[in-house]
C-alpha cells in the first residue's frame, strides 16, 4: 500500500505529531511518497532525523496505485493538493494543522485513528465537482478550482460585470467582483459575502456578488450544467481573477467562460464522520445555550 503526503511547511509544534505519523505508516509497513519541497524543508528547518523518504515533485509523479495523498496543513494547503494530484484520481485526506479546517478535517489526535480506518477500508469515496476557466494561458494550463473563480477589483473604483448563464444575460453586477462557487466553495469565500450553504453533491453552482452597489442584488443558486460567461468593465486598468489560492492580474477586457470540469475531485471521508458534523463544529451550528 502506498500513500502520499503534501505540505508546504510546518510549525515547530507539529513536527513530533509528523514524525510519529511517518514512524506509524512505516510501522504499518505503508509505502512513503512525500512532496519533495515539504521534504527539503523539514529537512533543513528541524534536527529531528527525518527517515529516507521517495520523493514527487510534480503531477507527472504521481501513479494512480497511490492509495490516498494525506494533505498536511490548512485549508490552503489542501487546495494545492488538488491543483497536484488534478485528475489523477487519488483520494485527498486532509490533516489539519491550521484553524479552520473545514476541508482538512482530520485532528492531529486522530491521526493514528485516520491510518487504521483506511487500511481496514473503513471510508467512503465523495467527490467534488471542480470549476473549469476555459483559457489556456492561465495558470500553466490549470485552470480549475475546487472553491471558487472570483473577478474583483484591483484599485478602489467599482467594477462592472455582466454575467450569461447559457448565452442568456442574467445581471450587470456593479460591485466589487463577484465569486462563482462550488458546494464545496459555499462555505469558503461565497459564504463570507451572504452566500448559502449548499450540499456538495446539490449539483449546483453558486453565483455570489461582492459588496454590490444595488442593494437588492443577492446570491443566485444556478444548475451547474449551466456555462457561464462573465464580461468585465473596470474604471481601473486591472482587475484580479483568481482561482482558489491561484490569481492574476489581467489589464485588457476579456470574455470570461466558466463550466463544470470534466472530472471530479475524490475526498477521503472516515465512516465516522459527516458533513453535518463538521457544519456544526466549524461554523459553531447549535452553539445556543438553549442547546
Amino acid at each position: 500500500m502506498k500513500f502520499a503526503l503534501y505540505g508546504k511547511s510546518l510549525n515547530s509544534s507539529f513536527v513530533r505529531t509528523l514524525q510519529s505519523l511517518l514512524n506509524y505508516l512505516a510501522q504499518k509497513k505503508i509505502e512513503i511518497l512525500i512532496f519533495e519541497p515539504f521534504y527539503k524543508f523539514l529537512k533543513n528547518s528541524y534536527k529531528f532525523d527525518f527517515p529516507a523518504l521517495n520523493t514527487f515533485s510534480a503531477y507527472t509523479d504521481l501513479t494512480e496505485n497511490i492509495k490516498v495523498i494525506i494533505s498536511i496543513g490548512g485549508d490552503g494547503t489542501f487546495l494545492e493538493t488538488v491543483s497536484i494530484i488534478r485528475d489523477k484520481a487519488i483520494p485527498v485526506l486532509g490533516l489539519n494543522t491550521g484553524r479552520l479546517g473545514f476541508l482538512a478535517t482530520i485532528s492531529e489526535n486522530d491521526i493514528q485513528k485516520a491510518i487504521d480506518f483506511i487500511i481496514k477500508g473503513k471510508f467512503t469515496i465523495e467527490e467534488r465537482t471542480l470549476l473549469k476557466l476555459d483559457e489556456n494561458e492561465f495558470y500553466n494550463g490549470y485552470n480549475y478550482a475546487l472553491n471558487d473563480i472570483t473577478v474583483q477589483k484591483s484599485g478602489s473604483g467599482l467594477i462592472s460585470i455582466h454575467a450569461y448563464l447559457d448565452g442568456e444575460f442574467l445581471n450587470s453586477y456593479w460591485a466589487d467582483g463577484l465569486i462563482i462557487a462550488t458546494p464545496t466553495g459555499s462555505t469558503a469565500y461565497s459564504l463570507s459575502v451572504g452566500g448559502p450553504v449548499v450540499l456538495p453533491q446539490s449539483g449546483n453552482f453558486i453565483v455570489s456578488p461582492i459588496a454590490p452597489h444595488t442593494l437588492t442584488v443577492r446570491p443566485i443558486v444556478v444548475p451547474d450544467h449551466m456555462n457561464i460567461k462573465l464580461k468585465v468593465d473596470s474604471r481601473d486598468a486591472d482587475y484580479i481573477i483568481s482561482l482558489d489560492h491561484q490569481s492574476k492580474i489581467l489589464n485588457k477586457p476579456f470574455d470570461i467562460y466558466i463550466s463544470k470540469a470534466d472530472y471530479k475531485i475524490k475526498l477521503l471521508k472516515l465512516t465516522d464522520t459527516s458533513y453535518y458534523e463538521t457544519l456544526r463544529n466549524k461554523l459553531m451550528w447549535g452553539m445556543d445555550k438553549r442547546n
